[in-house]
C-alpha cells in the first residue's frame, strides 16, 4: 500500500471521530488481547527463530509482558479517559477548571530488533488506549516476527486502524517525510538523531527510547553473592541485547577480586557451555562488531560455541576506560569491570560521562545510596538489583539526554500518546465590571489586591 494514501486513510478515519469513544478503545485492545491469546505458540516461534529467546524470555518479556500491559490498559481506561476538575485560584471565582486527554491523531511507532514484539506492542497498546490510528514498523532484522505482526496484525484489523509497514532504511525514510502528530521510536541513539530531525521539520513530537553505557555500581559494602546473581541475570538476558542492561560493572578495587570469583561460579551455574538459555545475537554483523570490542588479555571468562550466532558469555578485568569496550554501547554479553578507590570517585566520572539509560547500585549503605541516586542522573535505575524497575508499570519508563526522552509503561503509556487539553468554565450570572477598560485607579488598586 502507498504509504502517503494509508496516511491520508488514516487522518480521514481518526477526524470521523470513531476512534474517541470508550467502546472503540476497548474493542481494539480486546482483539490485540485475543490475538496474543491465540497466537502465543506462533509468536514465541518466531521470536526463537530470529532470536534464539529461551521459552522463559520469550514469554516472561515478550508475549507475557505484553498480556500484562493489555489486561491493564482495559481495566484502567475508563479512569484514564474521565475528564479531570482542576483547581481554580479565587481571583477567578464564579469558574470551574478542567483537563481531559484527547489523541493526538495519526502516530507511527518504529521498533528495534531485541524485543521485537515487545517494545512494538507495549508502546501500541498506549497508542489504541489513547485513541489513537497507528502505523506500525517491526525491525527488518527480525524477519519471522516482522513477517507474522504484517500478515496476522493486517488480517485481523482495518488499514485506517492500524496498519504494519515492513521494509529496510528506505522505509522508514519514507515514514519518515509524512506528517505524523505523534511519532514513537526505540533504537540507538545514531538513528535516533535521524529520526529527531526528520519530525523537527513538521514539528512532530516525539519519543525517543535509546540507550547507551548503563553502569552497575558496587560498593564495599554490597552483598557479592546477591549482586553476582541479579548482574548476570540482567546482563546476560536475551544475550546481553537488552538496552538497560548493565553494560559495565564500576567495582569498589577492595572488593573487586571477591566479587569476580563470585560472577565466575554463577556464570557456571547460569550459563554452563551447552546452555540453551543463552539468546543468540541478531546477526553476523552484530556479532563481528561485538567481537571486535574484545581485548584477549584482559578477558577472565569465555568459552567457545559452536552455534553460528551464539556468543559466550565473556568478562573482561581491569578494563580502562581507553579501552574499545568502553567507547560505545555494548548491546550483547560482554562484561567489562573497572574499579574505583571511593564512592567520589567513581560518581564523578560517570557524571562526567553521557547520561545513562540506566544506573544500578549494589551497596547497604543508606547513605551511598542517597548520595548516588541524589548526585547522578539517568532515566531509569535499581538498588540492588537489574532491570526489574521496566517491570513495574507504575514506573514510567524512558531515558534523558543521550538515553532518549518520553516515557512510557502503564498510565504514562496513555499519557505519552495523548494532549492533555485544560479548559475552563465560567458563570454568566453575574459578570463583574472592575475587569473591563477604561481602567482607573481603584480597578488597579484591587486586581493587585486579588493578585497578592
Amino acid at each position: 500500500m502507498d504509504l502517503n494514501a494509508l496516511f491520508k486513510r488514516q487522518q480521514t478515519y481518526f477526524n470521523s471521530n470513531i476512534t474517541k469513544s470508550y467502546e472503540y478503545r476497548y474493542a481494539m485492545l480486546s482483539k490485540l488481547e485475543t490475538f496474543m491469546q491465540d497466537e502465543q505458540h506462533a509468536i514465541e516461534e518466531a521470536l526463537f527463530q530470529d532470536l534464539h529467546k529461551s521459552a522463559f524470555e520469550r514469554y516472561a518479556t515478550e508475549v507475557g509482558f505484553c498480556l500484562r500491559t493489555v489486561r491493564e490498559a482495559k481495566k484502567n481506561l475508563k479512569k484514564w479517559m474521565k475528564i479531570r476538575k482542576e483547581k481554580t485560584p479565587l481571583a477567578q471565582f464564579g469558574s470551574k477548571s478542567y483537563s481531559m486527554y484527547e489523541p493526538k491523531g495519526v502516530v507511527l511507532i518504529i521498533g528495534p530488533f531485541n524485543y521485537p514484539f515487545q517494545l512494538l506492542v507495549d508502546p501500541l497498546i498506549g497508542a489504541i488506549a489513547a485513541g489513537n490510528t497507528v502505523i506500525l514498523k517491526p525491525s527488518e532484522h527480525t524477519p519471522h516476527t516482522e513477517a507474522l505482526l504484517k500478515k496476522r496484525f493486517n488480517e485481523l484489523f482495518e488499514p485506517e486502524a492500524l496498519h504494519v509497514v515492513t521494509g529496510g532504511k528506505e522505509t522508514v525514510q519514507s515514514l519518515l517525510e509524512l506528517p505524523f502528530d505523534h511519532l514513537f521510536f526505540t533504537g540507538s541513539t545514531t538513528v535516533g538523531k535521524i529520526v529527531y530531525e526528520a519530525a523537527a521539520k513538521h514539528l512532530t513530537p516525539v519519543t525517543l527510547e535509546l540507550g547507551g553505557k548503563s553502569p552497575t555500581i558496587i560498593e564495599k559494602t554490597a552483598k557479592l553473592d546477591v549482586a553476582a546473581r541479579r548482574i548476570v541475570y540482567g546482563k546476560y538476558l536475551n544475550a546481553g541485547q537488552t538496552c538497560i542492561a548493565p553494560d559495565y560493572i564500576y567495582v569498589d578495587a577492595s572488593v573487586q577480586k571477591a566479587f569476580e570469583a563470585e560472577l565466575k561460579k554463577v556464570l557456571d551455574v547460569f550459563y554452563p557451555q551447552q546452555s540453551d538459555h543463552l539468546g543468540h545475537i541478531v546477526s553476523k554483523k552484530q556479532l563481528d562488531r561485538l567481537t571486535g570490542l574484545i581485548n584477549p588479555d584482559k578477558v577472565i571468562y569465555q568459552y567457545d560455541t559452536e552455534a553460528p550466532l551464539k556468543m559466550s558469555p565473556t568478562v573482561m578485568s581491569d578494563v580502562s576506560w581507553n579501552d574499545a569496550v568502553m567507547q560505545e554501547e555494548i548491546f550483547g554479553p560482554i562484561l567489562p569491570i573497572l574499579s574505583f578507590k571511593n564512592i567520589n570517585e567513581a560518581i564523578q566520572r560517570i557524571k562526567a560521562l553521557p547520561k545513562p539509560l540506566a544506573l544500578y547500585l549494589f551497596t547497604e549503605d543508606e547513605r551511598i545510596m542517597h548520595q548516588v541516586f541524589h548526585e547522578l542522573s539517568f532515566g531509569n535505575g535499581a538498588i540492588n538489583d537489574t532491570l526489574m524497575q521496566v517491570a513495574n508499570p507504575n514506573l514510567p519508563f524512558g531515558g534523558v539526554g543521550n538515553s532518549g526522552f518520553g516515557a512510557y509503561h502503564g498510565e504514562a503509556s496513555f499519557e505519552v500518546f495523548s494532549h492533555r487539553k485544560t479548559y475552563m468554565k465560567k458563570s454568566t450570572r453575574f459578570d463583574p465590571k472592575f475587569l473591563y477598560p477604561p481602567y482607573d485607579d481603584q480597578q488597579v488598586r484591587m486586581i493587585k489586591k486579588v493578585l497578592k
